[in-house]
């Protein structure tokens, strides 16, 4: 595996472009028929609760609250969809996990729904899985990236919060994200280091999914 794909300008400026539209919230659903109709392949963002989710979908779409909706009571439960006019590319915000002191039903709740959803969206591209830089791929994390290589959807790991830690465990971090990667069979074999905050590897997140785009 390796750790990060080197962009030429030429890519970073198309994927820079491509979420330079005007992203805007679309509806919130918590069942399978609920479902926008198929249209623009999708990505989806999956996490742990406080991973910084929210955060860099406004940071990759240049709006300041664009998944804000995520956090308004009920809609943490759900699958949250936003479109650009004219798009290629619309996005999934998945729920968060990691409440420990969710009940056991409304978290088989989540469960479903989101096997579901992997399993049945046909325009679906990619997941990508959000990491904390500071604390590396927990219990939960893996659980999560179970359902995922039993959908047989591909997902690629983001890290955030980078500029949280010194380069020096960023680097082991990085080194043991791979490592744990490498055995897993729906991981695609790249990751990506961002910062919300700072704006790290927000240009190479979007070359990236342009590439999706090209892709089929």
């Amino acid at each position: 595996m390796t750790q990060e794909k080197e962009r030429t300008e030429e890519e970073l400026e198309a994927g820079r472009l491509l979420f330079a539209r005007e992203w805007y919230f679309v509806t919130s659903v918590k069942e399978m028929r609920q479902l926008p109709p198929l249209g623009p392949l999708e990505i989806a963002f999956a996490g742990r609760s406080n991973v910084g989710k929210s955060s860099l979908i406004n940071a990759l779409t240049n709006r300041n609250a664009l998944a804000k909706t995520s956090n308004t009571p009920g809609r943490t439960q759900m699958l949250n969809f936003f479109y650009a006019d004219e798009s290629p590319v619309a996005i999934c915000d998945m729920p968060g996990y990691g409440y420990a002191e969710a009940p056991k039903g409304m978290v088989d709740a989540w469960t479903k729904l989101i096997f579901q959803y992997l399993r049945g969206r046909s325009t679906l591209r990619r997941v990508f899985t959000l990491i904390d830089s500071r604390h590396g791929i927990k219990k939960n994390d893996i659980e999560a990236m179970s359902i995922l290589d039993k959908a047989a959807v591909p997902y690629q790991v983001v890290l955030t919060k980078a500029d949280k830690i010194k380069a020096s465990e960023l680097e082991k971090v990085k080194a043991d994200t791979l490592q744990l990667l490498s055995k897993r069979p729906a991981a695609y074999p790249e990751i990506i280091v961002t910062s919300s905050e700072k704006g790290w590897g927000l240009d190479e997140l979007r070359a990236e999914i342009l590439t999706l785009t090209s892709n089929g």
